[in-house]
């Protein structure tokens, strides 16, 4: 049984780019809270072994996913989910004046910066400081 509080501040970055804080990790998955700036788009990328699940808490934001069978940018506002399944590219990026935030759950757990493949996606990145990690691919 774990019980947390919701950390102060940012525990890592995520290969992508966004603030991460760690929330729960257990056996089966994890589950994060994210920050994306205003004006912040993160890099793309596919991961390796996991496959997401996010709801939006606040904030206006896009995300663009493609697996081998279809294409999509999704709008990101409060109160929508979305997943991206195992083998999905995708690129996520803050269009409000408010920073982006959601909750994030992995299947199974995170296994490090090492999961992510950068990958060419739809929009330019742009690096907040010490990003991306030199741990990505």
């Amino acid at each position: 049984m774990q019980t947390r509080s919701f950390p102060p501040a940012p525990d890592a970055r995520s290969p992508a780019g966004a603030e991460v804080r760690l929330l729960m990790e257990g056996a089966w998955g994890g589950m994060i809270h994210s920050t994306v700036p205003p004006g912040q788009v993160n890099r793309a990328t596919i991961h390796a072994t996991v496959s997401e699940f996010w709801y939006i808490l606040s904030g206006k934001g896009q995300i663009w996913r493609r697996d081998a069978a279809q294409e999509q940018t999704t709008e990101l506002t409060a109160g929508v989910s979305i997943d991206i399944p195992l083998g999905t590219a995708f690129q996520y990026r803050c269009t409000g004046a408010e920073p982006l935030t959601f909750i994030c759950i992995t299947v199974p757990p995170w296994v490090g910066d090492s999961e992510a493949t950068f990958v060419e996606g739809p929009w330019t990145p742009n690096a907040p400081r010490g990003w991306p990690p030199d741990s990505g691919k």
